[in-house]
Parts: C-alpha cells; sequence; structure tokens
C-alpha cells in the first residue's frame, strides 16, 4: 500500500473464549516444568499439544519430541502429551527405568476412568471418535483388545457389531463437533436402547465453549478465520460448525505468515477464533498484519469466561525437586 492511499476497512469480530484451554496450558507447563528442574533434554512422546509453533517453543527450551519410548534413552525424561496415551506406554517407560510425567489432560483422564468404570462393570464400549487420533488410541488403549469398539459417524451405527446389544456403553472423544455428536448418540440410542452413557458428557468445556462462541459469530461476518494446526481435532471442528452455520467461507490457517490476503477481497466483517491449542499471541499476529492492510475495527464478542485451572503434578511442585531421583513420577 503506498503512502496517501486509503487502507480498505475491515471489522474483525473476536470470538471468545478462544485459544489455550486449561488442559493445554498444563500440559505446556509440565514440559516447561521439567526443563527448570532436570535440564535439557526432557522428551516428549508425540506433540505434547497438535501446534507446530507451541512444539517449537518448546523445542527451542530444549524438549526433544519422539514418536516412540523406543527413541528415548534410558534414564531419561520423558513427558507424555495432552492427548493420553494407551497403558502399555507408561508400563513400558517404568520397564525401562524412564522418569515419566503425564500430562493427559484431566478431562481425558475423566473419559480413561468412564471406560473403565463400564467395563469393571461389564459393559462393550462404544467409543464416538476419530479413527488414529491419539487420544482415541489412548482411550482404546486403557481396556484389553475388543473392549472398545470405534464409531466415527451416525453412519456406522447400522453396521456396529458389538458383543451383546443389550450390555454396551459410549464414550466420545473430548474435542468433537457438539451437534454432529449428539446426532451420533441419538443414533445409537435408536438402536440400543438400554446403552449406558457418561454421569456427564465427554465432549470438555473449553470446546462446547469455543464452538458455540463460533455460532454466535458465524451468522454475521463475511468470513470467519481459525488459527490452529492442521492436525488438531477442536481447530478442524471449528471451521466445520462455522460453514454449518451460515458462514460458508471459513478457513483454518497456523499462523499469519500462511495467509493469502486475496482471500479478504470481498471481506468487511471477518470473524477470528483460535483452537484450544493455539496461544493467543498468534490471534495478535493475525490482526497485526490485518493493520497493515486494512483499518481494522476490533469488536470482542465473548460468549463464556473461563475460569478452569488444572493442577500440575505434584512432584513439579515440590521445592527441590530432582526427576533424575524419582523412581517414577505420576
Amino acid at each position: 500500500m503506498s503512502l496517501g492511499m486509503t487502507l480498505p476497512p475491515l471489522t474483525i469480530v473476536l470470538a471468545g473464549p478462544r485459544g489455550f484451554c486449561a488442559g493445554v496450558d498444563r500440559a505446556i507447563q509440565i514440559v516447561e516444568r521439567a526443563l527448570e528442574i532436570s535440564g535439557a533434554p526432557v522428551y516428549v512422546r508425540h506433540e505434547i499439544v497438535h501446534n507446530r509453533f507451541v512444539v517449537e517453543q518448546l523445542e527451542a527450551k530444549g524438549a526433544l519430541f519422539v514418536d516412540e519410548l523406543d527413541e528415548v534413552p534410558e534414564g531419561a525424561t520423558v513427558v507424555f502429551s495432552a492427548h493420553g496415551v494407551p497403558k502399555a506406554v507408561p508400563d513400558d517407560a517404568q520397564r525401562r527405568g524412564l522418569h515419566s510425567l503425564d500430562a493427559t489432560c484431566p478431562l481425558v483422564s475423566k473419559v480413561h476412568r468412564e471406560a473403565e468404570r463400564h467395563y469393571a462393570e461389564g459393559r462393550q464400549i462404544v467409543l464416538i471418535g476419530h479413527g488414529g487420533h491419539p487420544e482415541v488410541d489412548g482411550t482404546m488403549g486403557q481396556l484389553p483388545a475388543g473392549a472398545v469398539v470405534l464409531l466415527e459417524d451416525a453412519d456406522g451405527v447400522d453396521s456396529l457389531v458389538v458383543a451383546d446389544q443389550t450390555n454396551l456403553a459410549y464414550c466420545t472423544q473430548t474435542t468433537l463437533s457438539v451437534d454432529e455428536t449428539e446426532g451420533v448418540i441419538a443414533a445409537l440410542k435408536l438402536r440400543f436402547p438400554n446403552i449406558a452413557g457418561p454421569r456427564k458428557e465427554d465432549i470438555c468445556y473449553a470446546t462446547t465453549n469455543r464452538q458455540a462462541a463460533v455460532k454466535a459469530i458465524a451468522g454475521e461476518v463475511d468470513a470467519l478465520m481459525v488459527i490452529g494446526s492442521a492436525n488438531s481435532s477442536n481447530s478442524s471442528r471449528l471451521v466445520e460448525v462455522a460453514r454449518a452455520y451460515g458462514c460458508r467461507r471459513s478457513i483454518l490457517v497456523s499462523r499469519a505468515s500462511e495467509i493469502d490476503w486475496r482471500w479478504f477481497e470481498g471481506v468487511g466483517r471477518l470473524g477470528l477464533t483460535a483452537g484450544a491449542s493455539a496461544p493467543e499471541v498468534l490471534v495478535e499476529e493475525v490482526v497485526a498484519e490485518a493493520r497493515l492492510r486494512f483499518a481494522v475495527t476490533i469488536e470482542e464478542r465473548v460468549h463464556a469466561r473461563e475460569n478452569v485451572i488444572f493442577k500440575l503434578p505434584a512432584v513439579l511442585n515440590r521445592a527441590n525437586s530432582d526427576l533424575q531421583q524419582e523412581v517414577a513420577l505420576t
């Protein structure tokens, strides 16, 4: 834009809440605190959360991300990601003498405990979720093979094969579309009227709040942008929700440097939010870049206030903790 040229107007409607949830914040703090206590390197099995910016920030501090435990040298400290892990993983870490820290989101752990409770009561579990997602792998891995069957959508209900149609329970991944999951559950209950459900819904508060915030603005903006990584389930669901609620022109971008600004042609009102694993600094980055190209007006639209805080593992709060002297950390 040359000097003296008037910038075109753009109203950015910031949806709230957005960005980090309590589980993501806790997981990142666990890695950072482990680095402070034991020094680099600290190994992390899989991405601690699904966001490349966050991963790269932790790598710069000394975290090393690995796919499997066999990449972690004996005696090292390893952190399990926020998505949760199968039971075989911490068992393997203990056998190998690794010092492990579990950064599983407490709301994911809640689903694990629910599945265990249903199994102990003799029920087979139907897990509603996306195959291949680490949270789904972790939940299914809490129980023996065959104890949990995966259901990805309502279309799969009629073909679902179970051991006993009268003795079932369902759980869900925590980052699903609220509306779509309600449809899947309704289809499940229609086929299996006696199926038991969770005492409290499994889709987490952060997913629910962020989707509700997008629903509230989708019909009044020309386009909507979600900041988040492509492998982030909760971020991808926000794009789907925006399109379903009237904003067909909705996209997912990881950060400002990825934006094709030609996409903004004809956009006077832009909805902007971030998935639960994307930091607010990436939202601020997009706003700053937009100001170089537009006369920006900001509108804040807050659907709900969040004050949830999850405690760190006790060992990380102890003064003068030494991870290298711990036999096992939980």
